[in-house]
C-alpha cells in the first residue's frame, strides 16, 4: 500500500455516522480524539468569554453562506491575537483535536465550515489594520480584517485593494488569501496571488512562521508564502497579511451591452482589450436567466436596455474622467458599427455607475431567492465557456425539479459562474450534474475550480486536474506542515 493511500485512509476510514446531508457517505475520521470537558476548561482559561458552546451560538459557523454543509461542532473559539492561535493549534496538535479555521464564512464550496465536531477557530476578532506604507503602497493587516473596511481605510491615501468581490462587506482578507479569491478586477490587477507580497501564517504545531515582508523583490531561496494561498487553511493559519495595494484610479466608466450569441461577446472581449488598453478594468458577461433573477431581487421590471440573450459588463478606470467618458463612447461606437452589440448605455453618474453594477453582483443573491443552487466554478478556455451552460440545460431538460440553468462571470479571465437552480435539494439532479461536469472540463482542459476552492464540495475531484506525481507531492507538503492533519480536514484533498 502507498503513502498516498494511507493518507487517504487515514482520513476517510471510520465507524462514524454521516457529516452533512449533502454527502451522506462521509464518515468521521477516527484519526481525530473527541472533545472532552477538560478540554473546555483549556480553552475557557486561554481565552476567557471568547469560546461559544450554546447550540443555537454555534448553529450560525456550523452552516455555510448557501446551506449546502451542516456542521457538527460543539465549540467556537474567538482568539484576539496571534499568540492566542499559537496556543490554540499547540494544544489542539497534541491532543489531536481537528480544527476549521473561519472568517467571514461567505465560501461556497463548503471549506470554512466544520464537517462534523472540528473545533470551530474562528477570526473576526483579529481585526487591527497595522500599518499603510505610501511609499511601497504595502498595506499590513491581521487576516480578520472585512475586505470592505481595508477597502475604505486605504482609500484615505489614494490607493485601493486589488480584489473585489460580491461578499466584500463580509469575507476576511484572510480567507481570500486561504481561497486565492479572484473577482472582478483580474482583468486589470491579476490574481490576488500576484499581489500578495508577505505573510505570517501559524502552523498545526503552533509555530509562527513569518514571512511577512513588503519587498517586492526578494529571491532568497523558496518563497514558502506561496503554498498557504490557496491552501483554504489546511497548510497552516494565516493571521497577518502584507498586500500590495494599486493607485485608485479618479474616475470610473461603465458600460452595459447587449449581445445576441455569445460570440458576439467574445467580439466585444476582443475589441475591449484593443480598444480601451490601459484603462480596461473589468469585463462581465451574463445571460438573460442571470439578469432576470437578480432584477427579481432586486424588484425591477425592466432592464437598462432591451432584452437580449446576453450582456457585457465592461468598466473602465483612469485619472481623467474626459479620458473614460471618450474611451468608452469610441469603444461603443465602433462595437455598434462591427454589429457585435445590438444596443447599450453608458453610466452617466456614479449612481448609474452603481445601478448598472448591481445588476451583476446581485445575480448570486437572485439565484438563492430562486431555491436551491447548485453552484460551479470553472475556469474554460472562452471558445468552449458558453458550450457547457448550453449541455447543462440539456441535461436538465427531463428533469422536473429544476428551475433555471444559468451562466455568467468573468469573461476577461475565462471564469465561468454556472448554476442550476431546483425547488429544493436534489439527489436525481446532483447524481447527474456530478462528475460529467467535471470530468466535461477537464477534458477541455479547464480547471473545476477558478476561484471558489475545492472545500468539501469538489475535493474527490481533485485528481481530475492533477496527475499523480503532483498529487503525491501535494501530500508530502500536507504532512510535512500538518503530520497529524488537524487542519481543515476533509476539505481540499481526496476523502474517499
Amino acid at each position: 500500500m502507498n503513502s498516498w493511500t494511507i493518507f487517504l485512509r487515514r482520513l476517510s476510514t471510520s465507524v462514524s455516522s454521516s457529516s452533512s446531508i449533502r454527502h451522506p457517505s462521509l464518515k468521521r475520521s477516527p484519526l481525530y480524539s473527541t472533545l472532552t470537558d477538560k478540554d473546555v476548561t483549556f480553552f475557557e482559561k486561554l481565552l476567557p468569554k471568547r469560546i461559544v458552546t450554546d447550540y443555537d451560538d454555534c448553529l450560525p459557523y456550523n452552516v455555510d453562506w448557501i446551506k449546502t454543509c451542516h456542521g457538527q461542532s460543539k465549540l467556537v473559539l474567538r482568539p484576539k491575537t496571534v499568540q492566542e492561535i499559537s496556543d490554540i493549534l499547540r494544544y489542539c496538535n497534541e491532543r489531536k483535536l481537528a480544527v476549521c479555521p473561519q472568517g467571514g464564512n461567505t465560501g461556497l464550496s463548503g471549506g470554512s465550515v466544520p464537517v462534523f465536531d472540528e473545533i470551530v477557530l474562528s477570526l473576526s476578532l483579529l481585526n487591527r489594520i497595522h500599518d499603510f506604507n505610501q511609499n511601497s503602497a504595502v498595506l499590513t493587516t491581521e487576516s480578520g480584517c472585512v475586505l470592505q473596511t481595508l477597502e475604505k481605510y486605504v482609500e484615505q491615501f489614494g490607493h485601493t485593494i486589488p480584489l473585489d468581490l460580491g461578499a466584500k462587506g463580509s469575507c476576511h482578507i484572510g480567507g481570500n488569501v486561504a481561497t486565492n479569491a479572484g473577482g472582478l478586477r483580474v482583468v486589470r490587477y491579476g490574481p490576488l496571488r500576484a499581489n500578495i507580497l508577505g505573510l505570517e501564517i501559524v502552523l498545526a504545531d503552533g509555530t509562527i512562521l513569518d514571512c511577512l515582508t513588503q519587498l517586492r523583490k526578494d529571491n532568497t531561496g523558496y518563497d514558502l508564502k506561496q503554498h498557504f494561498i490557496g491552501s483554504e487553511g489546511t497548510l497552516g493559519i494565516i493571521t497577518q497579511v502584507s498586500i500590495l495595494c494599486p493607485p485608485k484610479m479618479s474616475s470610473v466608466g461603465l458600460g452595459f451591452f447587449s449581445c445576441e450569441t455569445f460570440e458576439d461577446v467574445l467580439k466585444v472581449l476582443r475589441l475591449a482589450r484593443h480598444k480601451l488598453g490601459e484603462t480596461l478594468s473589468a469585463i462581465e458577461f451574463m445571460d438573460n436567466t442571470s439578469l432576470k433573477l437578480s432584477m427579481r431581487y432586486l424588484k425591477k421590471d425592466s432592464g437598462p436596455i432591451k432584452e437580449s440573450p446576453f450582456y457585457v459588463i465592461i468598466e473602465t478606470m483612469s485619472t481623467s474622467s474626459e479620458h473614460c467618458k471618450n474611451m468608452m463612447e469610441l469603444f461603443s461606437t465602433k462595437a455598434l458599427e462591427d454589429g457585435c452589440i445590438t444596443d447599450g448605455t453608458l453610466a452617466q453618474d456614479l449612481n448609474q455607475y452603481s445601478e448598472l453594477w448591481a445588476l451583476r453582483e446581485s445575480i448570486s443573491n437572485g439565484l438563492v431567492s430562486d431555491g436551491y443552487v447548485f453552484k460551479y466554478d470553472f475556469s474554460l478556455g472562452l471558445k468552449h465557456m458558453y458550450e457547457l451552460v448550453e449541455i447543462t440545460r440539456k441535461l436538465m431538460e427531463p428533469l422536473k425539479d429544476v428551475r433555471n440553468v444559468t451562466g455568467f462571470g468573468h469573461v476577461g479571465d475565462g471564469n465561468l459562474h454556472l448554476n442550476v437552480t431546483t425547488k429544493e435539494y436534489s439527489q436525481t439532479v446532483k447524481d447527474v450534474l456530478e462528475p460529467f461536469l467535471y470530468e466535461w472540463v477537464s477534458k477541455q482542459r479547464g480547471s473545476i475550480s477558478a476561484e471558489h476552492g475545492l472545500g468539501l464540495h469538489k475535493a474527490k475531484y481533485l485528481g481530475l486536474g492533477k496527475s499523480l506525481h503532483a498529487l503525491d507531492i501535494m501530500r508530502n507538503i500536507k504532512t510535512l506542515f500538518d503530520p497529524n492533519l488537524i487542519l481543515n480536514p476533509y476539505k481540499l484533498f481526496p476523502y474517499k
